[in-house]
């Protein structure tokens, strides 16, 4: 199969990822840019920032115009998350990549393991405080510097689980989060990992934006806890296959 349909295949993969459940996008573009299209782990992880913050401000258009972006709370929750996310994603740059791909599919997996042993019903509306979406956001940040994601995949537990938001909602909301943590950590990033293969990720990118349409109308159509527990699931297999292959 040639590298351009590999591209356009698992970007749409991720743009649906990213918008029917408001994650995961860096959690399949990493491994897909890794395994599928031979790209180092320094080099993949900076493009999957530039390919999950276009197609996450994309999502963020379409969930927006359905009212699921709750900006107050999903403003304070990134801003916080910046400079831990800087910071960290400049400590990341001097470990090895064997250890930052462990420490990628633990958290994730611990990610996914809350959301199926933890679930929010759909009903359940919990008043969001700000201290602690501030304290949220920060620590979110420093783990997506760290491990060069955007950060749905770790967002959207958290506002479900920590602030209370229905699943919708923190779809919506994550994709703000995840947009804003993309750019703050790829301008740290951008440089470090060399000339990027344009031709492979800019039809990635493109297949993402597009997808991420179907995404959205696919999350419509889906109950939020069937959304929760998809996501949960899709993120354990990830993670998984990511520490297996870590431990070799």
């Amino acid at each position: 199969m040639s590298t351009l349909v590999l591209a356009l295949l698992a970007g749409a993969v991720v743009g649906m990822a990213l918008g029917a459940l408001g994650g995961g996008g860096s959690v399949l573009a990493v491994p897909a840019l890794i395994y599928l299209l031979g790209f180092t782990p320094a080099a993949a992880t900076t493009a999957s920032l530039i390919i999950v913050t276009a197609t996450s401000a994309t999502a963020l258009y379409t969930h927006a115009t359905s009212g699921n972006v709750r900006w107050r709370t999903g403003a304070l929750f990134a801003a916080a998350g910046i400079p831990p996310a800087m910071a960290a994603a400049a400590l990341a740059a001097r470990l090895p990549g064997q250890l930052l791909t462990a420490a990628f599919a633990a958290v994730a997996g611990l990610a996914a393991l809350r959301m199926l042993t933890s679930p929010v019903p759909e009903d359940e509306v919990r008043p969001v405080r700000p201290v602690r979406a501030a304290g949220a956001g920060a620590s979110l940040g420093a783990v997506t510097g760290f491990l060069g994601v955007g950060g749905g995949f770790l967002a959207v537990p958290a506002l479900v689980g920590v602030l209370g938001l229905r699943m919708r909602a923190a779809i919506g909301t994550s994709l703000l989060v995840i947009t804003v943590n993309s750019l703050a950590a790829l301008t740290v990033r951008t440089g470090g990992a060399g000339p990027l293969d344009w031709a492979v990720v800019a039809p990635f990118t493109g297949a993402a934006i597009l997808a991420a349409w179907d995404g959205k109308r696919l999350s419509a159509a889906i109950k939020g806890p069937t959304l929760q527990r998809i996501f949960a699931v899709v993120l354990l297999s990830v993670a998984a296959f990511m520490l297996t292959d870590a431990i070799r």
